[in-house]
């Protein structure tokens, strides 16, 4: 076989986009389901700040989770932002926490527990009308997060 056959094409470049910091409410459950544990958390207000969205979280959004059997949590946040200039942004991010069981332990407890030490990563996707903001529903991003006793900070990067 020829090499060119398995060249790759160039990796992904993550460019930095924001950080969100969103505050959180009191998980509800659900109880049991087919899959795990069927739970959301309501979100509140929080802030959008970087060197490319800058604003604040519309409050209402929700943080819809599986608590999966095998320790692994499965979220599907949805959200909108409010930019500096009026303009509204919908988020839809998907992602996975996990990590060993002490330490998701003491997230849920409520304590401070260094990023390093679990697994929180997302998916995210925007759409808006906003004109100035259009190009947004062609993004692709990944984030980065810290679970925290009443918030959430994600740091998000664009795919480029």
């Amino acid at each position: 076989m020829n090499r060119s056959e398995f060249d790759l094409a160039p990796a992904p470049v993550l460019q930095p986009m924001a950080r969100i910091h969103c505050e959180v409410g009191p998980l509800v459950s659900l109880g049991p389901a087919p899959l795990g544990e069927r739970r959301y958390v309501p979100l509140g207000g929080g802030t959008v700040s970087g060197p490319e969205l800058n604003g604040t979280l519309v409050e209402g959004g929700v943080d819809w989770q599986v608590a999966r059997t095998d320790g692994v949590l499965e979220i599907a946040a949805h959200y909108v932002l409010r930019l500096d200039d009026g303009a509204l942004v919908e988020v839809r991010s998907e992602g996975l926490r996990h990590g060993p069981a002490a330490v998701m332990a003491r997230l849920a407890r409520g304590e401070a527990v260094d990023p390093g030490e679990y697994f929180f990563r997302t998916m995210m996707r925007f759409t808006t009308g906003a004109p100035a903001w259009a190009y947004l529903n062609r993004v692709m991003a990944v984030a980065s997060g810290r679970r925290e006793a009443h918030r959430v900070v994600l740091e998000v990067y664009r795919l480029t």
